[in-house]
């Protein structure tokens, strides 16, 4: 039973180690480069605490440095793809349109095209009745049957 013991050790151990890694990972944002300097940058702050020196002070320091220049940097990143994502979504707003834009005056054109046809062709009706009757009614005049 006394190596099973040892081997829960291991099990708790590294199911602490894990949770460490999953905490400062869930902190991060999910970058892994801010994880590790903010890891690093608490384990100084122990470090400087337990042993109470100076020289602890200082490396606590440069990593604190190291985690807010990680994580304006992941920020900036974030900012960056932010800005990429509106573009584009604003990009394929703008081509919709145009397309939309372009199927309106094409409709618009067929119709004008249409209309005025339809027009012409009427009114050459009109004109070819109204010279018909002008005809019928000369050649009665002078004696012409209708043919």
């Amino acid at each position: 039973m006394a190596s099973r013991g040892g081997s829960n050790l291991f099990l708790y151990g590294g199911l602490a180690a894990a949770g460490g890694v999953g905490y400062y990972f869930y902190q991060a944002g999910g970058d892994p480069k801010v994880a590790q300097n903010k890891a690093e940058h608490d384990a100084a702050r122990v470090s400087s605490a337990i042993k109470g020196e100076l020289p602890g002070k200082e490396k606590e320091a440069k990593t604190e440095g190291k985690v807010l220049g990680a994580e304006a940097g992941a920020k900036f990143d974030q900012t960056i793809d932010s800005a990429k994502q509106e573009y584009n979504k604003v990009d394929s707003k703008l081509q919709t349109y145009r397309k939309d834009a372009e199927k309106k005056i094409d409709q618009y054109s067929k119709e004008t095209k249409d209309s005025a046809s339809s027009a012409v062709n009427s009114f050459d009706k009109t004109v070819e009745d109204k010279a018909a009757k002008a005809k019928s009614g000369l050649s009665s005049w002078f004696g012409g049957g209708n043919k």
